[in-house]
């Protein structure tokens, strides 16, 4: 059934994992850094001003790992990817850091992942960022798809509209009503038992 050619990019955050954001803001009682991609299109604008917040506040890369610790993946969603990869290549896209996302892909079976990375002080302070790339999940389909691979695409937020509009297909999941409403021609699923059937209608 499965083309060789054929690789299936993953958002990882909203569509495999919990916002990890969304769990420390809950985690530290502190609202503002509920905002994510979802609803703030600008990453670089989105990461600076979390970082601005958790100066304000004196947290760092410990307090945000202990509670990433705590996280696991959303339900289904190691089951999902495990049916996934026995068809078919599978590439995480994330506009996540490495630092958080390596303890969670150790719940996930370690699927292959490609994200950004922290600048982290001595202290522990989060001091900036690295991006992969610009427009990292975009232009990591293009380079795929330029060494002869035909990309399809899930995700949930603003950041990974470009992939998906850009590969052979492309879907929402678990998106918001905002982002559907914008983007009508673009089927939404919010099972993995439905992404994994439209998934595999593509291949």
């Amino acid at each position: 059934m499965s083309n060789d050619m054929n690789i299936v990019c993953l958002d990882l955050e909203g569509v495999l994992v919990p916002e990890i954001w969304i769990a420390f803001s809950e985690e530290t009682n502190i609202p503002e850094l509920k905002i994510t991609t979802r609803e703030e299109p600008d990453y670089d604008k989105l990461m600076k001003y979390r970082i601005n917040i958790l100066k304000e506040h004196g947290l760092g890369l410990k307090e945000i790992q202990e509670t990433i610790a705590k996280i696991n993946p959303l339900e289904g969603a190691k089951e999902f990817l495990d049916e996934l990869r026995k068809i078919t290549q599978v590439i995480i896209l994330s506009d996540t850091f490495t630092q958080f996302a390596t303890p969670l892909m150790a719940k996930l079976g370690y699927p292959t992942i490609m994200c950004n990375t922290l600048e982290v002080a001595p202290s522990g302070e989060i001091v900036g960022f690295k991006m992969r790339c610009d427009k990292s999940k975009l232009s990591t389909v293009k380079a795929l798809q330029s060494v002869g691979f035909e990309t399809i695409c899930a995700g949930d937020s603003y950041n990974d509209l470009g992939m998906i509009l850009n590969s052979k297909a492309g879907f929402l999941f678990k998106s918001t009503d905002k982002i559907k409403k914008d983007y009508p021609s673009l089927p939404a699923y919010e099972t993995y038992a439905e992404l994994l059937e439209a998934i595999k209608k593509v291949l």
